[in-house]
């Protein structure tokens, strides 16, 4: 057995020394882990793995290709813990829900990974769509089409009549009463059978929207929406299944229960308590801001029409205090995990949250962190990606200046390599 090994590795390593290299001159490195960037480094690429890092620009063969970015930083793919890649915001968003067939979901969707992945993100987590998310992921794995790594919860797990009830304002007659195999629980034996459904359809992990929400045609944005024997079944099959659970949540007992009963991360936490905060750092959950979506959401409460009535009275309450609750989160020592809630806002857009990150206390290099080896670790891919290093997965970005100077340039990004490929350049 161990002759065998010998030669494949022996094979392998013969391989690297004849496949053609691509060689980055990264002017600036920030390695995703580091606090401290460091100067004039060239990153050796071979397949869709980084086969080392070298000090100074190194000599190239003829047949290497050279990237040449020693006027930019550079870093791992940034990933992003919220994402809804089935769609994205405008105004006539609630009454596609009755013109749009699953189809036309997936040919919108192929833009909308593709505008993410060119905006630097190579990794998302897609908490909550139609199924049609498990299919775009499993295309982009089989090089189908273009876009990010995606980690998707399928459908969203809701109470009746909570964020997540696909039938929220509908009509009587076509209301009706959905339950766990769309994503709707009411008791235990729902909530174990929502999550196995979940799993039987290609999920990777669990979302459940544990209070009320504000996009949703619902009134309440706040109120607790599961039981706290509901959340502990869901985390429960969950766990047995490997999947690890997030949480939406606004209001702070929603919140509460679900971090007590092991919910991993708690999603925009807008009225979060000191306690819960507490709570939180007691149980190493995360906050995910999505601090972008809570700005976009009450500009456009400003737009009349733009959403309806019940929508935008929400949006204009709830909106504004996500970046306030962020900054004291993050001053008090809660774990935080980088997240936008894109498709909220347009999608490309994602860099926003970087701004919004700094403007409420996060230094430069933590955000960066935070959207990088903070969030691979999160997704159980702490060994693959989220850091510049050998032997990880050659997820490579770049942008012009220095983002620690100026966070806004990671809105203008110049190069994207996902597993070694050049998508932009």
């Amino acid at each position: 057995m161990k002759k065998l090994t010998l030669i494949l590795f022996t094979i392998m390593f013969a391989a690297s020394l004849f496949a053609q290299r691509t060689i980055i001159y990264a002017g600036t490195l920030i390695d995703g882990v580091s606090k401290k960037p460091v100067a004039e480094r060239s990153i050796i690429v071979v397949g869709k793995k980084i086969v080392s890092i070298e000090n100074g620009y190194i000599s190239a063969k003829e047949e290497d290709n050279i990237i040449d970015l020693k006027n930019h930083s550079v870093m791992p793919g940034w990933i992003d813990m919220h994402v809804h890649i089935e769609g994205e915001t405008s105004p006539d968003r609630y009454i596609r829900v009755f013109t749009d067939n699953p189809a036309d979901k997936a040919f919108a969707s192929v833009d909308i990974a593709k505008r993410t992945l060119m905006a630097g993100f190579t990794t998302v987590r897609d908490v909550g769509g139609s199924g049609v998310n498990v299919s775009l992921r499993d295309a982009i794995n089989k090089g189908t089409i273009d876009g990010p790594r995606i980690f998707t919860s399928e459908k969203g797990l809701s109470i009746t009549g909570g964020h997540g009830d696909p039938t929220n304002g509908f009509r009587d007659d076509l209301m009706g009463d959905p339950g766990p195999e769309s994503g709707v629980v009411n008791g235990v034996d729902d909530a174990k059978k929502a999550v196995r459904q979940r799993y039987k359809n290609g999920a990777d992990l669990i979302k459940i929207t544990a209070t009320g929400g504000v996009l949703s045609v619902a009134k309440d944005g706040q109120g607790a929406h599961f039981q706290e024997e509901e959340i502990k079944a869901i985390v429960d099959a969950a766990n047995d299944l490997g999947f690890h659970v997030a949480a939406h949540a606004h209001g702070d007992e929603g919140m509460r229960r679900a971090v007590a009963n092991g919910v991993k991360t708690i999603e925009h936490g807008t009225y979060m308590s000191d306690a819960t905060m507490d709570l939180m750092i007691q149980k190493d959950a995360y906050l995910v801001p999505t601090i972008t979506a809570g700005m976009e959401v009450a500009e456009n409460a400003k737009k009349p029409g733009y959403y309806p009535k019940v929508v935008a009275e929400k949006a204009r309450v709830i909106g504004p205090k996500i970046q306030g609750t962020f900054a004291r989160a993050y001053k008090r020592g809660v774990p935080i995990a980088f997240g936008t809630d894109a498709g909220v806002f347009k999608h490309g857009e994602n860099a926003r949250e970087f701004t919004y990150m700094v403007e409420a206390g996060m230094p430069e290099i933590e955000a960066i962190i935070c959207a990088t080896s903070n969030n691979a670790e999160l997704l159980g891919m702490g060994e693959q990606i989220g850091t510049i290093k050998a032997g990880f997965i050659a997820d490579i970005v770049a942008v012009p200046g220095n983002p620690l100077e100026d966070i806004e340039v990671m809105k203008d990004v110049k190069f994207v390599m996902k597993e070694g490929k050049i998508y932009k350049n």
